[in-house]
């Protein structure tokens, strides 16, 4: 019988809570279920077990990055649009840095393809339009955003960068103007096909 009040999305959402607070790697059933006040047994009728808990935190991480940023880009190009995008990554980040971390939780392929993940990915190739890349040129900035955004910020959540100046917050400008340069430049500069 399933505790009155307790649904899956009230689950996922202490759950997502949960991460955010103690880390998503500890956010386990037996800790949620002592949370909600519920013996864990109960948290079986809204999830399968652990790992279908953390991938419905991830999905749900995910859909909160996509409705951010879809709102952060809205008549936003170029420079704007780069700046935005970042920002939303880092805001949610320094918000939810749990949630942010079950982003990269590995999913099923099913649950991948029906997931917000190609909706970021599609929002990220917006926010690059301004550029003019080309299709191939895209998807390599596509990657350079998201491994410099990821590397930071993790850096910045992990600490890294509070035991010395200048304060991360001048870094992270320094490195969407860097970022705006470059996808300047690369727009402008002309590689042969099959040289890349």
């Amino acid at each position: 019988m399933q505790r009155a009040g307790l649904s899956t999305d009230t689950v996922v959402r202490a759950g997502a809570a949960l991460a955010d607070e103690v880390g998503f790697a500890h956010a386990t059933p037996s800790e949620l279920a002592r949370r909600l006040g519920v013996r864990v047994a109960s948290l079986y009728s809204h999830v399968a077990n652990a790992d279908d808990l953390r991938a419905r935190i991830a999905l749900l991480a995910l859909d909160e990055v996509a409705d951010r940023t879809s709102e952060a880009l809205a008549g936003r190009a170029g420079r704007e649009a780069l700046v935005a995008l970042g920002d939303a990554y880092r805001d949610y980040a320094r918000t939810h840095p749990g949630r942010y971390d079950a982003m990269r939780h590995p999913l099923s392929p099913d649950a991948a393809a029906s997931s917000a993940g190609p909706r970021i990915a599609a929002l990220t190739v917006a926010a690059l339009r301004g550029y003019g890349l080309s299709p191939l040129d895209e998807t390599h900035a596509v990657r350079l955003l998201g491994s410099t955004f990821h590397g930071f910020i993790s850096l910045e959540l992990a600490g890294g960068f509070s035991h010395s100046a200048p304060p991360s917050q001048q870094s992270w400008e320094r490195i969407l103007d860097g970022l705006d340069r470059t996808l300047r430049a690369w727009s402008t500069t002309p590689t042969p096909e099959g040289t890349r």
